[in-house]
C-alpha cells in the first residue's frame, strides 16, 4: 500500500473514534470559552512546534473571525508562542520549561481560559503553564492524546485516541475549528434568535 493511501486510511479510521471519544469535551471546551468571553475574560493558548502553530491558528479564529457569514467583534485570544523576545529571555535566564508558565503568570486572571496543545501530553512547559493557570484561578484545557500526563491536571481534555503525532494534530485542527464555530454560534447567532 502506498503512503498516501495508508495515511488517508488511517485518518478515516481514526476520525469516527475521535468523534466518539471527544464529542463531550469539545462541547465543554466551547461552553467554557463562550462563558469566558461573555464575562469579559480572555483565552491564552500554548504549544510547541506544530502545536505552537495550532495555538496561533486557534487564537486567530477568535481575534479575526471564523464564519464569513457573521459580522462580529474581535474576541480576546492570544498564543503564547509568538513573542520571541519573551520566549528567548525566559529560556535563557530561567528554563525553556518556564516559557509559557511565566507568561501565564503575567497575563492570566481568574476566569480566563488557558489552553495547552501537546500531542504527547507530557511537554513540561505546557504542564507548567497549566499549573500556573490553576494557581491564577484560570480554567484549564488540553488538546492532547489519550491517557496523557496533562489530562490529569486540566479541567477539560480533548483527547485523540492515537499515538501518531500527525494524526493527533490533524484531529486537533478538526476539533478547534468546530469549537470556534460553536463559540461564534453561541455568542452571536443563538443570541439573536
Amino acid at each position: 500500500m502506498d503512503i498516501i493511501t495508508l495515511r488517508f486510511n488511517e485518518l478515516s479510521e481514526l476520525i469516527p473514534k475521535f468523534k466518539n471519544n471527544s464529542k463531550e469535551s469539545i462541547v465543554a471546551t466551547a461552553t467554557s470559552i463562550t462563558k469566558a468571553f461573555e464575562s469579559g475574560r480572555k483565552i491564552l493558548i500554548c504549544g510547541n512546534g506544530g502545536s505552537a502553530a495550532d495555538s496561533q491558528h486557534f487564537a486567530a479564529e477568535f481575534v479575526n473571525i471564523f464564519s464569513k457569514e457573521i459580522n462580529r467583534r474581535a474576541l480576546p485570544a492570544m498564543a503564547l508562542s509568538t513573542d520571541t523576545s519573551i520566549i528567548t529571555a525566559i529560556a535563557n535566564d530561567s528554563s525553556y520549561d518556564q516559557v509559557f508558565a511565566r507568561q501565564v503568570e503575567a497575563y492570566a486572571e481568574p476566569g480566563d481560559v488557558v489552553i495547552a496543545f501537546t500531542t504527547s501530553g507530557s511537554s513540561q512547559n505546557c504542564i507548567n503553564a497549566v499549573v500556573s493557570a490553576r494557581a491564577k484561578g484560570a480554567k484549564t484545557i488540553a488538546f492532547t492524546c489519550v491517557n496523557s500526563d496533562i489530562s490529569k491536571l486540566v479541567e477539560i481534555s480533548v483527547e485523540v485516541p492515537s499515538t501518531d503525532t500527525q494524526h493527533i494534530q490533524e484531529c486537533h485542527i478538526i476539533a478547534y475549528h468546530i469549537i470556534a464555530e460553536l463559540v461564534e454560534n453561541q455568542l452571536f447567532v443563538e443570541r439573536q434568535k
